[in-house]
């Protein structure tokens, strides 16, 4: 199980500020799952209409950071050369259920896993967690493209 911090994320991912939402990959185990932090901070570019007067990390971001550790873990998972060549797009979140708001100082724990990979289709259980308390939880799919 390897970890991976920032600078190594960003050469996974093409994300990049405001909207690359992983800031560490705790653990990765290739083809199987990834856990990594998103650190939500009151200076977040969505705070400022979302909502001010008490702000709450968007639904639509807490499930794209979870779709960026889907890309994290199937980047993970295949041959380098694959990797330097490709793009991995989300294509489906199912079954969405979002259970407690997210806000400015907490820590979200993000876990994929894989169910299943066909071809370039990816399926992923996800979960966010907030300090032991599930947040969301969506299945997510993904398809590796090339460049």
């Amino acid at each position: 199980m390897s970890a991976l911090n920032i600078y190594e994320v960003m050469k996974k991912l093409p994300h990049r500020y405001p909207f690359l939402l992983v800031d560490r990959v705790v653990s990765c185990e290739p083809d199987k799952a990834v856990e990594i932090i998103k650190n939500v901070t009151v200076n977040e570019p969505c705070f400022q209409g979302h909502f001010p007067e008490c702000p709450i990390f968007p639904g639509v971001l807490v499930t794209e950071a979870m779709a960026q550790a889907t890309g994290i873990l199937t980047f993970e998972s295949i041959p380098l050369e694959l990797t330097e060549n490709s793009l991995f797009l989300l294509v489906g979140i199912d079954n969405a259920r979002f259970k407690k708001q997210v806000v400015p100082g907490d820590t979200m724990r993000i876990r994929a896993e894989v169910m299943r990979k066909t071809r370039n289709i990816w399926k992923f259980a996800t979960t966010a967690q907030v300090e032991g308390e599930l947040v969301c939880s969506a299945e997510i799919m993904g398809a590796l493209i090339p460049r």
